[in-house]
């Protein structure tokens, strides 16, 4: 019984012994491959934790918000075709503008909304001085987008930078098919109660 158990344990050293040898042979191959895997995967981690702290504000003000901004970020991704690391550099790029100019159109629907509901009731100086408001969001609007596009050719190939733009109109058209869908939907069902 001891020669068994001797035989076992000596098997079980040369069978390490061998992982070992073996390991110290080819390391030098599989350890730059495990490195590269490693980094990737970081990158990978430091996008989605970028890309997600945003949206993790948005949700919280509106949980529709979400599965739009998932969509989006899935739309451009793939339209751009951006690599990882221009990825990290063009969302929050693109968020910051996209920030911004939410809250100037804010500015503007809430001036014509004041319009809409007010009109008979104004002055022709008050018309004025929500004319000039509304002309300079207009302006602010403009100035933003010329911001960003210095911007985007800092993080983005001139192709992409074009694709940019034909991306954001193919997607503002596909949304607009999509609610569509939805209302028509909604009107051949009627709404859930």
């Amino acid at each position: 019984m001891n020669s068994y158990k001797f035989e076992t344990m000596n098997r079980a050293c040369l069978a390490k012994n061998a992982n070992v040898h073996e390991q110290k042979q080819h390391g030098s191959s599989i350890r730059p491959i495990k490195n590269n895997f490693i980094r990737m995967n970081k990158g990978l981690l430091i996008l989605t934790v970028v890309l997600i702290i945003p949206l993790v504000r948005l949700t919280a003000q509106n949980p529709n918000i979400e599965k739009f901004s998932t969509y989006k970020i899935g739309f451009f991704t793939k339209k751009l075709n951006l690599t990882s690391q221009e990825a990290e550099k063009f969302w929050p790029v693109y968020n910051d503008y996209q920030k911004q100019k939410n809250l100037i159109q804010r500015e503007k629907v809430l001036l014509v909304r004041d319009f809409n509901q007010n009109e008979s009731f104004l002055d022709d100086s008050q018309l004025t001085v929500m004319g000039e408001k509304l002309i300079n969001y207009i302006s602010e609007e403009s100035s933003l987008a010329v911001t960003f596009h210095k911007k985007l050719k800092e993080v983005l190939p001139p192709a992409k930078v074009i694709r940019y733009y034909q991306a954001e109109n193919q997607y503002k058209v596909q949304l607009l098919k999509e609610l569509q869908g939805n209302r028509q939907r909604m009107g051949n069902q009627g709404p859930d109660l």
